[in-house]
């Protein structure tokens, strides 16, 4: 840890691990996680947990996991409110706001924050501008992609977004791609700073490949074999990540064999399409995993493929590079920035035959895994907590 604290920033984060979810929002735990280890900032979580009136399924695990804590290195607190599912999405930030101010007024009454932060447009922005101003301090807020291209999209949203952007102290975008959507919306570009991802290099770098298939067939149960050309898909299992452009275009790869890493509503479309395009038994369905599982996944793959919709800059690129791992994608957020030379894979259309082309372009002259992992060498968690701090200090 560095030297001592002399800086507090209440962070408000909808998304942030917890019990039920792990691996929800470890993007935003690792880079406050980051910012408490290496810098003079001390960060306060609150995770606004929303519950339905009739909390069952997996609502009903969202309500156990809505425990206070101290989790990557920081203390966490997880109110609840009132959440309507599917039609509720205006209503949010107010409820949030009403949720947590309380909470808020009393952790700043016992010692005082500098800073009020949001880690996720909306409805996170709008209701840390609403807290912001009850206690009187500046707020900054961040960008990550589908908080801006889908609530954007909403006129509602778009007013929100819009009004949060003019009240906050600083804006925050994960990518330079990001920050020019956000001023296509009607942000004013010249108050956005770009604030890349970060990489945990100890745990995402190139592993030998002698033995990894064999390791990941007995541990998943998978029939892997040497000359099989093996994909990976690393995001959750919805219409926007592509995953079903991936498992048509394996019906035209004949020693292709698909991992998928996530977990969503789109599972059993997805299982039912690998059955109809003849499929199924090379496309495998391994849900969500822990963070230390990855490596030997994406290290053993010939390609991390990811055709998404939209996106801001996507932490599975990152990762997959650092694993030696060329990444097949689409023109989608920050692409460009990482995808910078054919070390690092390639950039295709969202079609099938696009996707498959990608595949076959990028695999057809195998680099070497260290020289893809250098092409993401600028990213780290300790130098994004300590780009978050330098950007927290220009703004109180």
């Amino acid at each position: 840890m560095s030297g001592a604290k002399t800086k507090r920033v209440l962070s408000l984060s909808t998304l942030f691990p917890n019990s039920a979810q792990p691996r929800f929002g470890i993007f935003v735990a690792k880079s406050l996680e980051a910012l408490a280890k290496s810098t003079h900032w001390e960060p306060t979580v609150i995770n606004p947990i929303g519950l339905p009136p009739l909390a069952f399924g997996r609502y009903k695990m969202l309500a156990e996991a809505a425990q206070d804590g101290h989790n990557f290195g920081v203390d966490v607190h997880r109110p609840t409110f009132r959440l309507i599912p599917k039609f509720g999405g205006r209503l949010n930030p107010a409820l949030i706001a009403k949720a947590v101010l309380p909470l808020a007024r009393r952790l700043h009454s016992e010692t005082p924050f500098d800073l009020v932060d949001a880690q996720f447009f909306y409805p996170d922005g709008p209701a840390a501008m609403t807290i912001a101003e009850d206690l009187g301090l500046p707020f900054s807020v961040k960008a990550r992609g589908a908080d801006i291209h889908y609530w954007g999209s909403r006129p509602y949203g778009r007013k929100a977004l819009l009004e949060t952007a003019s009240h906050a102290t600083g804006v925050l975008a994960v990518c330079e791609a990001l920050a020019e959507d956000m001023a296509l919306l009607g942000m004013n570009r010249e108050t956005i700073t770009v604030h890349y991802t970060g990489l945990d290099r100890d745990l995402f770098r190139p592993l030998d490949h002698i033995g990894l298939r064999a390791r990941l067939a007995d541990t998943f149960g998978v029939p892997l074999v040497s000359d099989d050309l093996l994909l990976a898909t690393v995001g959750a299992l919805v219409e926007r990540k592509g995953q079903a452009y991936v498992i048509k275009a394996l019906s035209d790869l004949p020693k292709g064999r698909l991992l998928l890493i996530g977990k969503g509503a789109d599972e059993s479309s997805l299982r039912a399409l690998a059955k109809d395009v003849g499929v199924a038994e090379r496309v495998h369905f391994l849900g969500s995993l822990d963070p230390s599982m990855l490596p030997p996944i994406l290290s053993a793959s010939d390609a991390m493929v990811l055709p998404s919709a939209s996106e801001g800059l996507a932490n599975a690129w990152i990762e997959a590079l650092a694993c030696g791992t060329p990444i097949v994608i689409t023109d989608a957020g920050g692409a460009r920035e990482v995808v910078t030379s054919p070390d690092a894979g390639v950039i295709v259309a969202r079609t099938c035959r696009a996707v498959r082309e990608g595949i076959e372009l990028v695999t057809a002259q195998p680099r070497k895994p260290e020289r893809i992992a250098e092409t993401v060498d600028r990213f780290s968690w300790d130098a994004n907590g300590e780009a978050l701090a330098a950007y927290y200090d220009g703004l109180v």
